[in-house]
């Protein structure tokens, strides 16, 4: 399969991009810079730079970019641009989502974001990636939205073990919310290969 990684230098982007390459697929880095890039194949773009011809030849495109600070206000345009250039192509596009849109309960009013114990640091990019994910939604692209579980933990190890989630914040049997960066890394690819959840949001834990 051929996979291209928007963003493939990134933490989470290059273990995904890692996995991916060890299972035996076609990897792409797509990077602002050459000496950026992860694998030996790889496309200098800026995301804004990227178009239509530059996608259209990929099975998937995985956007793994991270914005911080006032850049945050990037990640909705950011996604706008990717769906101009991908819609009426056949690439799937996998979103390295956040938690902060995944809802409290099944009555789906109110998310992770809006509860009064939210780190307000976190909060502007929270609601950026939810109205991102609201921007997938209204598209016509085959999408998927993968939202880590609360505690996004880059130090934890790989254990090969995940539990799949819907669009609701939930908790292990001692009440965590957490996944490691490489145990996402394989439900992203998991993902990529079975497309099981095409059109649709998921989460992922321990």
């Amino acid at each position: 399969m051929k996979i291209g990684v928007i963003g493939a230098n990134g933490k989470e982007g290059s273990l995904i991009t890692a996995e991916a390459a060890r299972r035996g697929h076609e990897v792409t880095s797509i990077v602002r810079s050459a000496d950026k890039s992860t694998t030996d194949a790889y496309l200098v773009r800026d995301v804004y730079d990227l178009t239509t011809d530059d996608l259209k030849d990929f099975d998937v495109v995985v956007d793994a970019i991270g914005f911080s600070g006032p850049k945050v206000k990037k990640f909705v345009p950011s996604t706008q641009h990717l769906i101009d250039i991908l819609t009426d192509t056949k690439v799937r596009l996998l979103v390295v989502g956040g938690a902060g849109s995944l809802y409290m309960d099944q009555k789906h009013d109110q998310q992770l974001y809006q509860t009064a114990d939210f780190p307000a640091a976190v909060k502007p990019l929270s609601q950026e990636m939810g109205n991102a994910l609201d921007l997938l939604r209204k598209s016509s692209l085959n999408w998927t939205y993968i939202s880590p579980a609360a505690n996004f933990n880059y130090q934890a190890k790989r254990t090969g073990q995940y539990v799949l989630a819907g669009e609701e914040l939930t908790f292990d049997k001692d009440g965590q919310s957490e996944i490691s960066y490489a145990d996402y890394a394989i439900a992203m690819v998991d993902e990529i290969e079975q497309a099981k959840h095409q059109h649709e949001r998921i989460s992922v834990r321990w």
